[in-house]
């Protein structure tokens, strides 16, 4: 009984770890690769590109390696001032979906992008990053990254 309460306590740990790890502030500290909003679905991760009128959604798995489009529809809402536009995106290639649409571009604006066949809803907010709650930033378990000693530039070896 002893082993099973210490394995469901590290199996807890990890989960944890896991979902921390894909938070809108985590997605937003990392860098994206095709320089977009990054939002994690329960299956992929959708990485939302804004240029001009054109609407992008990069569709990725959990470790940002393309995964097909094909059957896949969106409908972003853009909400921005006081206008909110639909734009339909349709598969263009094979891990794109993409749409035109008449909308304004803001630093306030949000998008609320919904995927089918399986229904997925994720917020952006495009030119702005999520911001991390500074009480909830602590630095995983069993790391105090206060004292952690790290070598000087010229101290690495190459």
């Amino acid at each position: 009984m002893k082993l099973f309460k210490t394995t469901l306590f590290a199996a807890s740990l990890l989960m944890a770890g896991y979902a921390m790890a894909h938070t809108d502030e985590f997605l937003d500290s990392q860098k994206s690769p095709h320089d977009g909003q990054i939002r994690m679905t329960d299956t992929h991760h959708l990485e939302l590109v804004i240029k001009d009128k054109d609407i992008t959604v990069y569709v990725m798995n959990h470790a940002n390696e393309a995964q097909p489009s094909a059957g896949m529809t969106a409908t972003a809402t853009v909400l921005s001032g006081d206008t909110k536009t639909e734009v339909k995106l349709e598969p263009v290639e094979e891990n794109l979906l993409k749409g035109t649409g008449d909308f304004k571009t803001s630093d306030d604006m949000k998008v609320v992008l919904s995927v089918t066949p399986a229904p997925m809803t994720v917020r952006y907010t495009p030119f702005q990053k999520a911001e991390a709650d500074p009480a909830a930033e602590t630095a995983p378990a069993g790391h105090d990254m206060g004292k952690m000693d790290m070598p000087a530039k010229d101290e690495v070896k190459k």
